[in-house]
């Protein structure tokens, strides 16, 4: 067996608490939850999903086009997009 070390991380309480809820349902603790996401960041090279911002998604950035077009057009006014 490889040998182990402690590793000292911090969480946001609430994140740490939802987290462990979740793996428990997986039947795993914590500690192996970030073994698995270091394992497989490994084999693939990179971080095993996509990261992003929600903001600059395809969807928000369409709406927020439209928004702005609308607005420049005077069909609605700043004071509306702001309730």
């Amino acid at each position: 067996m490889s040998e182990t070390i402690n590793v000292t991380i911090r969480l946001d309480k609430n994140v740490k608490e939802n987290a462990e809820k979740l793996f428990h349902d997986f039947g795993m603790n914590l500690s192996t939850a970030v073994n698995i996401f270091a394992r497989q960041a490994l084999r693939e090279g990179k971080i095993p999903f996509e990261i992003y911002d929600p903001f600059y998604s395809e969807k928000n950035q369409a709406r927020l086009a439209r928004s702005i077009a609308d607005a420049e057009s005077g069909k609605i006014t700043v004071h509306e997009l702001l309730k």
